[in-house]
């Protein structure tokens, strides 16, 4: 067999490294190639992001603002779009260099793919890295707000009661949640409040997530304001107006009738345990309950037939379980006295109890649902039906033998609330514009200023004593809560006592210590043992990080 010679191949030395090589227009082997060759030639090393500070959002091409997180996958698809000449090569990698969080710098690593002009069919590869600086501006929506421009929606949020104690638990569930996020601003109006909003897909969430936790109707609304005939574009602006149900928690009930036959026979005459996206409706004496829904209630709706303003502290003579249990209910036959009923005389050395009218009808016997928090010597708090007149014609059409002298609603601590203990946790609120032409007046408008403060104490005290609810809204701790709590317990024990003379000297006074302590002693045997603590495992740390504006360091 004879073998052809092909043709001689001439070879030529590189350039760099001196090994033999086919020749080329560079003059250079494949690995002195990628050394000197830069395929990145014609990318930006260096690129600006603009990041807006008030709703922090990133500006992507073209003209969109966008949420995007530290080092996440919407931050680098942004950083990517702003590179130019990605399109003629190939990118195999990219991921973030790890930057001080304040240096306003992003850094990026990119891995790319290009072919070789040199040798046909020869991929080069190379990574390198891009530095974004970060520019502080602010997006059209941010601009529009400084500049108090015209809002686009309008959520008006209404309850028609003498309190606002659902306004302030809606207050704390909207900041758990953040629904407050997209709200322009907040403002203060006689009977509630109300949101402003951008957009109007923003005011639509806002109506969706009232509608899931309590129980509302809404009417919309809509105003034009301009159009352009040429394109045919409108401008309007929206209003929502949302009414809340008149029924708050621990409120009395008086069902028409009929109506309570419709719901699971019901008794007629109830009281409100919790107020969710339905009104949960209890019988103390059965404990049978129901819950009624939002469109329910507002297809026959009904009134309260007493608020909290008008409960009455009872004094238990004697509880006696006597029923079954459903959660945390218990029935019980209870007997129970007036505050204030019984005046104690001494007589011979001899204290005795006494009625201040000399009559036995002071005792009240009942059926209550909380047997199985009560004791004997415990404060009630409860409706006297007896003393009250009532103007409601379902009340009225109740017959006379099935209506209760007193109706028991919950326990109540009044010796620990005469001790001016500062609470160890606070709430946050939301930033809230005043209507001066109301003439509003501290956290509610339109009220009282006294009045305010004491339905945030109702407040507050359901929160403390309501496991349920307190577990719905978020506590932070004080910036002083264990501050003192030694020195607090001693001067409590009467193990120390400090008076000051005017030249500034000290003295410790040992009668005044014995006397500080007998005091101690009988606060401590009054105090009631089996009041609800909030415990510091339910506090959350980061109050001061998530402040809204003013008014919202409000010590509680």
């Amino acid at each position: 067999m004879e073998f052809v010679a092909g043709p001689p191949v001439h070879r030529v030395l590189c350039a760099d490294c001196g090994t033999p090589i086919e020749p080329n227009s560079a003059n250079l082997c494949l690995a002195c190639l990628r050394n000197s060759v830069d395929i990145t030639e014609g990318i930006l090393k260096q690129a600006t992001l603009s990041f807006c500070r008030n709703c922090e959002r990133f500006l992507s091409p073209p003209q969109i603002w966008t949420i995007a997180e530290p080092e996440s996958r919407e931050l680098l698809a942004i950083c990517l779009k702003k590179l130019k000449g990605l399109n003629k090569i190939r990118l195999i990698d990219a991921g973030f260099i790890w930057t001080e969080p304040h240096s306003k710098r992003i850094k990026v690593k990119l891995t790319i793919q290009k072919e070789a002009r040199v040798f046909t069919s020869t991929i080069l590869q190379q990574v390198f890295q891009v530095e974004y600086i970060v520019q502080y501006t602010q997006c059209a929506d941010c601009s529009k707000l400084a500049a108090k421009n015209t809002w686009k929606a309008l959520v008006q949020v209404r309850q028609k009661v003498p309190h606002k104690r659902t306004f302030l638990f809606l207050e704390q569930l909207i900041l758990k949640h953040g629904a407050q996020k997209e709200t322009i601003s907040v403002k203060e109006v006689r009977d509630g409040l109300d949101f402003f909003y951008s957009q109007r897909n923003h005011a639509i969430r806002m109506v969706d997530f009232l509608t899931g936790v309590v129980p509302i109707r809404t009417k919309s609304s809509e105003q034009l304001l301009s159009t352009d005939t040429h394109t045919n574009i409108s401008n309007y602006k929206f209003t929502y107006s949302v009414e809340l149900a008149p029924i708050c928690k621990d409120d009395l009930v008086c069902l028409p009738i009929k109506q309570a036959r419709s719901l699971s026979n019901i008794a007629p005459l109830t009281i409100c345990t919790r107020v969710g996206n339905a009104l949960h409706l209890l019988d103390p004496a059965t404990l049978q309950s129901v819950d009624v829904s939002a469109s329910l209630y507002w297809r026959v709706p009904f009134e309260a037939l007493a608020s909290v303003s008008d409960l009455v502290e009872f004094t238990v003579l004697d509880v006696e379980p006597s029923g079954p249990t459903r959660s945390k209910w218990v029935l019980a036959d209870a007997q129970v006295a007036v505050n204030g009923a019984f005046r104690s005389s001494a007589v011979g050395g001899n204290e005795d109890m006494d009625f201040d009218d000399g009559a036995p009808e002071q005792i009240y016997h009942t059926r209550t649902h909380l047997g199985g928090i009560l004791q004997p010597g415990d404060t009630v708090l409860g409706y006297h039906l007896t003393r009250s007149n009532y103007n409601s014609d379902a009340f009225a059409a109740l017959p006379p033998a099935r209506v209760p002298d007193v109706v028991l609603v919950r326990k109540a601590y009044p010796n620990r609330r005469k001790k001016n203990r500062t609470r160890q946790w606070r709430l946050r609120s939301i930033a809230k514009e005043v209507e001066a032409d109301d003439g509003v007046i501290g956290r509610m408008g339109g009220r009282d200023q006294k009045k305010v403060e004491e339905d945030y104490e109702l407040f507050l005290r359901d929160i403390e004593e309501d496991e349920e609810l307190r577990a719905a809204v978020n506590l932070y701790k004080a910036p002083n809560a264990g501050a003192g709590t030694a020195d607090t317990k001693l001067r409590r024990k009467g193990k120390v006592q400090i008076s000051m003379d005017v030249d500034g000297d000290t003295h410790i006074s040992p009668s005044q210590t014995e006397a500080t302590a007998m005091e101690a002693e009988i606060e401590e045997e009054e105090e009631e043992a089996d009041f609800p603590e909030v415990r510091l495992d339910e506090l959350l740390e980061n109050f001061d990080e998530m402040t809204l504006g003013e008014g919202e360091g409000e010590e509680t």
